[in-house]
């Protein structure tokens, strides 16, 4: 360990941001960066706990311990090497994750516990800084041709993982541009894309082809790649949207929030939008849902000059800190207040939203909604939430945007003419183990195969599923599991 006593000399710190008053003037990234002092602190508060939780916390497996320390020791081209090798996007991950591996970190149990997250992103941006990070060609082609169909970070890893392995990867991209969920789906605010078209633009040096505007099952047959490519990653999103199916749905104003997320990163982008402005300028906005998403949409609408933004949820406000329902090291279901939120919103919980209501030309102007308590179960009932009588009450409203998940992959189009198996859920069915769809040819990772997740769990699902794809054209497979991380070394 590099301190061996820093966690008992130094607590968390969180880097500074800009204020939200100035921020929301600009959809520019706002966190600062850390001064070498402070990330040194930083990384002397990992302490030798002897089972670093924090591996199995991570859905990648990152050996975490160890690249703390050699920040601490400021080595950062061992600390590169450490973290790359389990995570082929970092400058993602230490941006937009929820880090899980907080949650089990050891020290967790009666302190702050270690900025995995925010060391992670100095690691990459600093490794970037110093030429560390250069096209990682493979020495020898294999003469195996891989689709890949969708762009986002479960695509983005298989593909990087598959051409390491030297096989010939093509990603094929319905939008007019790279990047999935990262470009389309997450604010500038939070991600910036630029950072996603420089490690796009790697991508390409180290001979990934991706042909975008390319719809496959719309624009492009699968027959057609069953037949040219020896084996096919489905790596699209879960992009149906979970709807709200009550009276006045109908009105002009209700949208699903990733049509208003997406327009608005088309927007900063120079994108041409070919529909109708969702705006939230001038507009009395209430977001239905309160994730990660919803959050989202409260930052845009802060942005673009909302008159006021409500945001409702549907279960009860969660503790501040864990209870004894939620022992570490388990993820603790805890309040989260996001950066937009810190922006302006008005948070209501344990409320329903029983229907839209508009004026005489079809446009939205309130909601209903009332408020909800627990009951448990009874002999004649069972537990659930019922509404509180006398609780019903109209809110202004002129966009309602409905953040409410989403329920599986679009079935229209690619897996259609595929006829590939799904489950209960409208997912495609992959074995657990080898990530292969009923086609033999065919697999499935991130989204597309597991349902709606995080980030960090779709670079970790098409790692994994790549390495399946190399065993099954190539009999054994030149990339380790998330499983032999502890082997790496440099």
């Amino acid at each position: 360990m590099g301190k061996p006593t820093g966690f008992i000399e130094f607590d968390r710190i969180h880097p500074s941001k800009r204020s939200p008053q100035e921020r929301i003037g600009d959809y520019k990234e706002f966190v600062e960066r850390m001064t070498d002092d402070q990330l040194n602190q930083q990384s002397a508060r990992c302490m030798n706990c002897g089972v670093p939780f924090c591996h199995s916390g991570c859905p990648l497996g990152n050996i975490i311990p160890e690249f703390n320390d050699a920040v601490y020791r400021q080595n950062w081209h061992e600390a590169y090497e450490l973290l790359s090798a389990t995570n082929n996007f970092p400058e993602f991950t230490g941006r937009i994750c929820p880090a899980p591996c907080e949650s089990a970190c050891v020290l967790g149990i009666n302190q702050n516990p270690v900025a995995i997250e925010e060391i992670e992103k100095h690691i990459i941006e600093t490794a970037f800084e110093k030429g560390f990070v250069q096209p990682r060609k493979p020495n020898l082609r294999t003469g195996k041709k891989v689709a890949v169909v969708g762009s986002g970070p479960a695509g983005l890893a298989a593909a990087a993982q598959l051409n390491y392995a030297g096989h010939q990867v093509t990603v094929f991209e319905r939008d007019a541009y790279p990047g999935g969920l990262l470009r389309y789906g997450i604010p500038d605010f939070k991600l910036e894309k630029w950072v996603v078209e420089r490690r796009v633009a790697l991508l390409v040096e180290e001979g990934i082809v991706f042909k975008c505007n390319a719809h496959v099952g719309v624009d492009i047959s699968i027959n057609d790649l069953l037949r040219e490519y020896q084996a096919i990653v489905l790596a699209g999103g879960s992009t149906i949207p979970r709807d709200l199916n009550i009276p006045g749905r109908e009105l002009k104003g209700v949208h699903f929030a990733m049509d208003f997320l997406k327009q608005q990163n088309q927007r900063v982008s120079g994108e041409a939008i070919k529909t109708e402005d969702l705006l939230a300028t001038d507009r009395h906005v209430v977001v239905i849902g309160g994730g990660d998403t919803g959050s989202d949409c409260v930052g845009t609408s802060n942005r673009q000059g909302a008159l006021s933004i409500t945001q409702l949820e549907l279960m009860p406000k969660p503790p501040e800190k864990r209870t004894a329902a939620m022992p570490w090291p388990t993820y603790p279901m805890v309040l989260k207040t996001t950066s937009s939120h810190e922006e302006g919103a008005n948070r209501q919980w344990a409320v329903v939203t029983k229907a839209f209501k508009g004026d005489t030309n079809g446009n939205l102007q309130s909601i209903v909604i009332a408020d909800l308590q627990w009951k448990a179960s009874t002999d004649i009932k069972p537990a659930g939430f019922e509404e509180i009588p006398g609780t019903e009450r109209e809110i202004p409203c002129s966009l309602a945007l409905l953040a409410m998940g989403f329920v599986h992959p679009q079935h229209q189009g690619l897996i259609a003419e595929l006829g590939v198996e799904l489950d209960e859920r409208g997912n495609v069915r992959a074995n657990e183990k080898h990530y292969q769809t009923s086609i033999p040819k065919v697999f499935a990772a991130g989204d597309m195969r597991r349902g709606q997740s995080l980030v960090v769990w779709a670079i970790s699902e098409g790692r994994e599923c790549a390495r399946r794809v190399d065993q099954y054209l190539m009999g054994t497979s030149v990339l380790e599991s998330k499983d032999q991380s502890y082997l790496i070394n440099t």
